[in-house]
């Protein structure tokens, strides 16, 4: 069945209990799965993994039981998965371990997340040397570029699998080969890529990985950090030998297991979701461009996950116009969320050369595989009409 069989949606907005959710690279809603495989793990089973006693122990054997299945799924060993808090936390773990606390120099994007950013920023202040690595105009960073960066004399480097603006897929693997072979730490910054396209740990190569269990269906409050050898991190957080001393702490068993379920739910016809994603993305982008005179995507058609449209809409101001399409019922994001309290426009439109004006016109759609071909066709219809609106044009109103 297409988008072209589903039956048309009259043009109405959309009712407080039936609202639009195109933010999914900030958060998605847990399933019902999800909630039912924690839920023994709040109450019966609520042991602490590191003690010895019965209930202690039982709650290990989830713990160690949810770090299988991650491992399974993710291709890699379970001796490679140590549970973090989410992404951001895995990303401190992985830059500033691989940093270590000698200044040495550095390599990254100027694509990434803020969390590895904020990171390279820090060891900047410490005397570290930083090299950021801009990508071209379709938001895709060159392997050749960040290699020759890398040859500089770099001895650790951070390129993220997936931006999560714009949704366009770098080359980590191309990077991380030559990386490797140099005796050079990669980490790759994954938390828009697990769930939504096959990520192998084992083919990737890279030194390290991170995910985060609430972009994919999971829990907020867990993530992991793939590591091929934990021992060669410095340790970043003292207090204890817990997650084999990179992450020590109580470990949230019921949120691990939480992120487990929702991760082997993702890898369900993974490939068929996606198509099916990608093909609602199509539609959006196809109707927007009908009805939106000067739309511009941004980003590598060709290299994005099935899931993300970023479009710059021409004399928009975006912020007016996220507050039009809420009131309409569509929940949508210009950008990182983490990032959307800033004044700033959005550093990685920036860097992929756009102007500080069409940064500020830009909006970020992004969709799941609870998203409905009846919810796309009326979400292109209310985008466009919000963008009509007078006051998402300020400055031609003026």
């Amino acid at each position: 069945m297409t988008l072209a069989d589903t039956p048309r949606v009259p043009a109405k907005q959309v009712s407080a209990v039936n609202r639009i959710y195109l933010d999914n690279n900030a958060t998605t809603p847990v399933l019902p799965e999800v909630l039912d495989a924690m839920r023994p793990f709040w109450n019966d089973a609520f042991g602490n993994p590191s003690s010895l006693h019965r209930e202690g122990q039982r709650a290990r054997q989830a713990l160690e039981a949810a770090r299988e299945a991650v491992a399974a799924i993710l291709d890699a060993d379970p001796e490679n998965i140590v549970f973090t808090s989410g992404g951001t936390e895995a990303n401190n773990l992985a830059v500033l371990g691989w940093a270590g606390h000698t200044a040495r120099p550095g390599v990254t994007s100027a694509l990434e997340h803020p969390s590895v950013l904020g990171c390279f920023d820090a060891l900047e202040r410490r005397g570290f040397e930083v090299t950021r690595v801009s990508p071209d105009r379709t938001g895709l960073v060159r392997a050749e570029e960040f290699r020759d960066a890398i040859a500089r004399g770099a001895r650790y480097a951070a390129l993220m699998l997936v931006n999560n603006e714009t949704g366009v897929i770098q080359p980590v693997r191309e990077v991380a080969a030559y990386a490797r072979a140099s005796g050079i730490p990669v980490h790759s910054d994954a938390v828009q890529a697990v769930g939504r396209i096959p990520v192998s740990f084992r083919r990737l190569a890279v030194s390290s990985l991170s995910l985060s269990a609430h972009k994919f269906h999971g829990p907020k409050g867990i993530g992991a950090l793939l590591v091929q050898n934990p021992a060669m991190l410095e340790q970043v957080l003292g207090g204890g030998h817990q997650e084999k001393g990179v992450r020590p702490g109580t470990p949230a068993v019921a949120l691990a297991v939480g992120m487990a379920q929702a991760l082997q739910l993702a890898a369900r016809n993974l490939e068929l979701e996606g198509r099916r994603v990608a093909q609602f993305r199509d539609q959006l982008e196809q109707t927007l461009r009908q009805r939106i005179p000067g739309l511009k995507v941004n980003g590598a058609r060709d290299h994005r996950v099935p899931n993300t449209l970023s479009v710059t809409l021409p004399g928009t101001d975006a912020q007016a116009l996220l507050v039009a399409l809420d009131l309409a019922g569509v929940a949508c994001a210009t950008g990182s969320a983490c990032a959307s309290g800033a004044m700033e426009p959005s550093h990685v439109l920036l860097a992929m050369g756009l102007s500080r004006v069409e940064a500020r016109s830009s909006l970020r759609l992004s969709l799941s595989r609870l998203t409905t071909a009846e919810e796309i066709e009326l979400a292109g219809e209310l985008i466009a009409r919000c963008v009509q609106q007078p006051r998402a044009h300020p400055v031609a109103s003026a």
